[in-house]
């Protein structure tokens, strides 16, 4: 016979659910020591190798049109481009939950593995249209290929990962030629929202159409003119689709739509089911190396990074 569960156990599962399934912002600080903490893991490089609020645009970057370049040990190392999530209206690359930094946090988690990462804010609706959004997404591209080499980096090509909002955005960038993203080695797409705009089965599985439309502007054949998923082909680059097993139905079928219409292309495409994790959880796993997406993303840039024309990585030491 198991022995009874004490009531603290009981209150101690039960504020860890309630931290770690609510969204991600600042609204969730006050709960961190109590659940959040159970998840974070802060990943270290020295402080050196961290160089932050790089403008991508130019002198007349705002604010948001800065990132935090994450430097490995050595030369000519891969480099991933993080685009956060957000609904398209919030986010930032410094988002910090109870003091655990969500986003840099992955940064630094792929640095000390041999990956460069440049973790990457945008200007967020409704100061800009989604459009935008991927223009400040290819500027940051093209200043990782004119910059990064003196930070160390090869600048072959870059890998594009998003999380959520930021998923659906770098898919968009890297797929639509129209972005004019300098060479992608590979997507990493994380638990992304909107691919197929169009594919009715979502909205019939709960997805809000009215809730997408305000943010795609609601205008005759948004769903189709907003849909990353029309612009695949047998070109397109390698992707790794990650999704979390307790995610919504939704979500989860505009992942699955995804690697099928890439499979079905011709294109290389994985997907991995992230066991025991939410939509937001998954992001805190991005960062640990016992967790099944970290891992992933790791192997996922190991086997790819040889197409851009740069060596093996290896773990710091």
């Amino acid at each position: 016979m198991n022995p009874p569960i004490s009531n603290e156990r009981i209150r101690n599962v039960r504020v860890a659910t309630l931290v770690l399934s609510c969204v991600l912002t600042t609204s969730c600080s006050l709960y961190y020591w109590t659940g959040i903490r159970l998840y974070y893991r802060k990943a270290e490089i020295p402080d050196a190798r961290a160089v932050r609020d790089l403008a991508y645009a130019g002198p007349a970057s705002t604010p948001k049109q800065r990132l935090n370049l994450f430097l490995p040990a050595g030369k000519d190392w891969p480099i991933v481009l993080f685009v956060h999530g957000g609904n398209w209206d919030d986010g930032d690359r410094n988002l910090e939950v109870g003091g655990a930094d969500v986003y840099n946090n992955i940064g630094r988690f792929l640095a000390s593995n041999g990956v460069g990462a440049a973790v990457m804010s945008y200007r967020l609706l409704p100061s800009v249209d989604w459009r935008t959004q991927i223009t400040d997404i290819t500027a940051a591209g093209r200043w990782l290929a004119e910059n990064v080499r003196r930070h160390g980096g090869s600048s072959a090509c870059v890998f594009l990962m998003g999380h959520s909002a930021g998923a659906q955005l770098a898919v968009r960038t890297a797929l639509d030629r129209a972005a004019r993203m300098p060479r992608v080695c590979g997507v990493i797409a994380v638990s992304g929202a909107g691919y197929d705009l169009t594919d009715r089965r979502t909205w019939d599985l709960g997805a809000d159409e009215a809730w997408y439309a305000r943010r795609f502007g609601g205008a005759a054949g948004w769903q189709q003119a907003a849909s990353p998923i029309q612009f695949v082909s047998r070109n397109a680059p390698p992707f790794l689709i990650l999704y979390a097993g307790g995610e919504s139905k939704p979500l989860q079928r505009q992942s699955q739509l995804l690697h099928e219409t890439l499979v079905q292309a011709g294109a290389p495409s994985e997907i991995v089911v992230v066991p025991g994790e939410s939509h937001s959880r998954i992001v805190l796993t991005l960062s640990r190396p016992d967790k099944t997406a970290g891992p992933a993303i790791l192997r996922f840039v190991r086997a790819h990074v040889s197409q851009g024309g740069q060596p093996p990585f290896s773990k710091d030491r």
